[in-house]
């Protein structure tokens, strides 16, 4: 998995010896260039030259030089005392690297310095972060801000979250869901109907949190039957069943288009209408068994999680082993629920993050565009869900 942005900030002031302690300066007197820098992703080792994918999309050959220095630092780590020297024969492919030196083009660097973050440690420090989210988080759309409290609807249950000058605020992308896309935010960026994370101590019977970590974003959910489709421009429009709006929806490559088998539509139906699933599992209506786990991780925002229950109606678990779709595949009058953005506020027009068809039982079952099965970009008050994912968060 790719550092967050986070990291790269900190690892890119050690470089240039900016605001943290035990870091030597890279860049020399006043007025001179500072060392060039890339950062990115081992794809190739070949000797003394490694094949980089920049975060920026380019793809870098780097020539290490003789006697450059080759320090591993540990994942989370901002200080250049901590970090090991190694050699260059400890870098493998998929490790991430923040290497300085001189550029002698747009495609070759030479490098004096190299930066190194094992991908082994970083799997294994984003394993820990997410069952640490997984056993402490909470998640749920916002009804109400006050003043550093925000209250959130978790399923059926209401939370309060508290926040402190310490608590972390990251915001989603307006494009995607991915956590490693979260940018920094502040607590006010965060407004009633945001779909919200969060992470910290809980009350006893959980409906207080102090919260350590936020990561919010505003989503639209849409549900209702395609009017009109236009694959060549990549646009369709359905009247939303919750708002009775026509709504333009334009579907680009980032867009998750997943289609749902009919007999998990019609289990997930039977729940919405308050009924018991085939394999006997309650309706969504009901509370979480005791001892669930909160609404799982950001991380799982990506994958959208992995197959589970689903308590709560929440179909965003399941997306990940869902077969793919194109807009190509899909028909005037199917049924789909969406996750998107709004080009502005209030617009009639959005760009699709996620959608999902084979939905007509469910939206059959639910005609007013309930809440309770809403696609929601990541694990919304799913009860056990969470906790019964398999193997964890994505």
């Amino acid at each position: 998995m790719m550092w967050t942005k986070k990291a790269v900030l900190a690892v890119s002031l050690i470089v240039t010896g900016i605001g943290v302690e035990g870091a030597q300066p890279y860049a020399v007197a006043q007025g001179a260039p500072a060392a060039a820098r890339q950062i990115g992703t081992v794809k190739a080792v070949s000797g003394n030259t490694l094949t980089l994918a920049t975060d920026n999309g380019s793809q870098v050959s780097v020539s290490v030089a003789e006697g450059a220095r080759i320090l591993q630092l540990a994942p989370g780590s901002t200080d250049l005392k901590s970090a090991q020297q190694i050699a260059l024969s400890d870098i493998a492919v998929g490790d991430r690297v923040l290497v300085t030196g001189k550029a002698a083009d747009d495609s070759s660097f030479a490098a004096s310095r190299v930066i190194l973050m094992k991908s082994t440690a970083i799997a294994q420090k984003n394993e820990s972060e997410k069952a640490d989210w997984q056993r402490r988080g909470a998640g749920g759309l916002v009804n109400a801000v006050n003043g550093t409290t925000l209250t959130i609807s978790s399923g059926t249950k209401k939370i309060q979250v508290e926040t402190t000058a310490a608590t972390k605020f990251r915001r989603y992308a307006e494009d995607s869901v991915k956590f490693e896309d979260a940018k920094p935010g502040t607590l006010d960026q965060i407004r009633a109907g945001d779909q919200l994370q969060v992470r910290g101590n809980k009350s006893e019977d959980g409906s207080t949190i102090q919260a350590e970590e936020i990561v919010s974003g505003t989503f639209k959910n849409l549900a209702g039957t395609i009017a009109t489709l236009n694959p060549a421009a990549n646009t369709m429009t359905l009247k939303d069943l919750a708002t009775k709006k026509t709504m333009t929806v334009s579907v680009t490559a980032n867009s998750d288009l997943r289609k749902l088998p009919p007999e998990m539509a019609a289990r997930l139906a039977a729940r919405a209408r308050g009924g018991a699933s085939s394999n006997g599992e309650r309706g969504a209506g009901g509370p979480p068994p005791q001892g669930a786990a909160g609404a799982g991780t950001p991380h799982e925002a990506g994958a959208m999680g992995r197959p589970a229950r689903a308590e709560g109606g929440d179909l965003s678990q399941m997306l990940s082993r869902l077969p793919t779709e194109t807009l190509a595949d899909l028909k005037t009058g199917d049924a789909v629920m969406i996750v998107a953005t709004e080009l502005t506020p209030g617009s009639d027009k959005v760009t699709a993050v996620t959608m999902l068809s084979g939905v007509e039982p469910i939206l059959a079952a639910a005609p007013s565009g309930s809440p309770a099965m809403t696609l929601s970009p990541w694990n919304l008050g799913g009860g056990a869900a969470a906790a019964e994912s398999a193997g964890g968060p994505q």
